[in-house]
């Protein structure tokens, strides 16, 4: 297997609005990101990963981009971005950014001249279509509920917006806007950033005959996935990309792919595709969606999330690569939602970082991961920040008659403002994000949940993760070894074992706060292994190989 420094890296992705504020009003910035480096460099990641901070009317905090080559102002200037990617490779760190080529916002100069007239130059910049008969030119509905199409009566035609309807959809078809892509992306690369996330980069080609989705039963809107998800001519363009842009650049690649299968990955990632080296898949975190998606909430199993996660692993094992994570800015807080929030929050988030961090591929870490924080329960909706949140609330409670406390209960499990509210960062007021009032309320919990209690006890989370992140440097067979997996119908323990040469790890990890009782293969019943790292402190050696693995404990051996 090909060796690589994005393989080998761990990844930390800043959410920069939520991070650390320097200046007080309430909204993290560059220069909180600067302020918190001693800790990042702590932990011990390689690279951070930086949600969008273009300048945006952030109607999705700043997935809408107004212009690509700014700095939002609420986050500071271009010189304090040149500042902290300077600081970042000073210390031996990389930065990658989010790239959100999809779609821009309507406020970028593009769609402004797009929509002034049928005949501008940019008017093929995004996708217009005429109505049928009154309506919209297909029944597809938006990821935001409501319908993919917004009619725009200067030219009595609708735009495309898979998103919010201020998130028009460029026109990939349009040779000139992948020049004008392809351009800012080298602005960027030649600064010295290393690398891109690329948002719903799997989106980019659009079905041409733009046909009708099917509507499913209780539905207003048809399903327009088939015909905007991983479509040919998706690879076209990323090879496209990849000739022009990326095969340039020693730099780190990732997709962030809805929809994707293991085989329609290879295609993303394979070696010799040509394309990115990685892509986030979400089928593990959709665990338990149903008729509404993640707002039907229902509960999963472990025996299928073994199953999700051992596909992608034996899927890439032999061309690709995977993305490792639980959680991030648009998901719940991985001990919220496949740990133990209450009693056990610290023994099962070690065991969820070790279970996923000794699989094969890059891991990814999301700010506060590393502390165990978990989801807030506001009360009312007002209290929410998130588009998707709040217009799913007035869709399913108002149109469809679920209960205030049925939605609000979704929302308490699934929403995306779970993993949006403040770092925190120590016990002062607002959890020291802020000297102001924060965009968002911190979570009530900060008094016991903070980096600086955790950094304040070796026992911590964080200095876990720290241990994780240290032997993954030093055991190549936790970037390299071959996965496989062990006890596939047990309900209670996640085990499987890694292979490089003559080297093999045992990595067994309860999910349940029970007790369960497991058996050693043979092979590890043996003098010479090694435990690696565990979550609780170990009984004697003798006692380990036959003691049941207490509720959520984790052990890792080599052999």
């Amino acid at each position: 297997m090909e060796r690589r420094w994005w393989k080998e890296a761990v990844v930390y992705q800043i959410y920069p609005r939520s991070f650390m504020d320097s200046n007080g009003d309430g909204i993290g910035d560059l220069q909180g990101i600067m302020m918190k480096l001693d800790y990042l460099q702590t932990l011990g990641v390689d690279v951070i990963w930086l949600s969008p901070i273009y300048q945006s009317p952030n109607d999705d905090n700043g997935y809408d981009i107004s212009d690509y080559r700014s700095v939002m102002s609420e986050f500071g200037t271009m010189a304090d971005f040149e500042r902290l990617l300077k600081a970042l490779h000073e210390r031996g760190m990389k930065l990658v950014m989010d790239l959100v080529v999809n779609h821009t916002s309507d406020e970028h100069e593009w769609f402004v001249e797009s929509r002034s007239s049928k005949d501008n130059p940019r008017r093929e910049y995004y996708i217009w279509r005429q109505g049928r008969n009154g309506q919209p030119p297909t029944n597809w509905e938006s990821v935001f509920k409501g319908s993919v199409w917004e009619y725009d009566a200067n030219t009595d035609e609708y735009y495309l917006h898979l998103f919010s309807k201020k998130q028009p959809d460029l026109n990939w078809e349009n040779e000139a806007v992948r020049k004008e892509i392809y351009e800012m992306m080298k602005w960027w690369l030649d600064k010295g950033v290393d690398g891109f996330r690329m948002d719903v980069i799997n989106l980019i080609s659009k079905d041409p005959a733009f046909p009708d989705g099917y509507v499913y039963p209780g539905k207003q809107y048809g399903d327009g996935s088939p015909y905007i998800m991983n479509r040919p001519w998706s690879h076209e363009f990323l090879q496209e990309m990849n000739r022009e842009v990326l095969a340039h650049y020693d730099i780190m690649t990732v997709g962030e792919a809805p929809g994707v299968n293991p085989d329609q990955a290879k295609l993303y990632t394979g070696q010799k595709r040509n394309e990115l080296q990685m892509v986030f898949q979400f089928e593990h975190v959709d665990l338990g969606g149903g008729p509404e998606g993640k707002w039907s909430n229902g509960p999963w199993k472990l025996t299928d999330l073994k199953h999700i996660l051992t596909k992608w692993q034996k899927g890439l094992e032999e061309d690709g690569w995977n993305s490792l994570y639980w959680n991030n800015h648009d998901q719940p807080r991985a001990v919220s939602r496949f740990g133990d929030d209450g009693m056990y929050r610290e023994v099962s988030a070690k065991m969820l970082a070790t279970c996923l961090h000794m699989m094969q591929g890059t891991p990814y870490i999301y700010q506060g991961e590393e502390l165990g924080m978990t989801n807030v329960a506001f009360h009312q909706l007002d209290e929410y920040r998130d588009i998707e949140t709040i217009n799913a609330y007035h869709e399913l409670v108002y149109s469809r008659g679920w209960s205030h406390d049925q939605m609000m209960a979704a929302i308490h499990a699934r929403g995306r403002d779970n993993a949006r509210t403040p770092m925190q960062w120590n016990h002062s007021k607002h959890a020291g994000f802020t000297s102001g009032t924060p965009w968002i309320a911190v979570n009530p919990n900060y008094l016991q949940v903070n980096a600086e209690e955790s950094i304040n006890n070796p026992a911590s989370i964080f200095y876990y993760y720290r241990t994780l992140i240290g032997l993954r440097k030093k055991y190549s067979i936790i970037v390299y070894g071959r996965y496989d997996l062990l006890f596939p119908e047990d309900e209670r323990i996640f085990a499987y074992t890694r292979t490089l040469g003559e080297q093999k790890l045992l990595v067994l990890c309860n999910f349940t706060a029970n007790a369960a009782d497991f058996f050693l293969p043979k092979e590890f019943i043996h003098k010479s292994a090694k435990l690696l790292i565990s979550n609780y402190n170990q009984r004697n050696e003798d006692e380990i190989n036959e003691a049941p693995l207490r509720p959520y404990e984790c052990r890792v051996y080599y052999l």
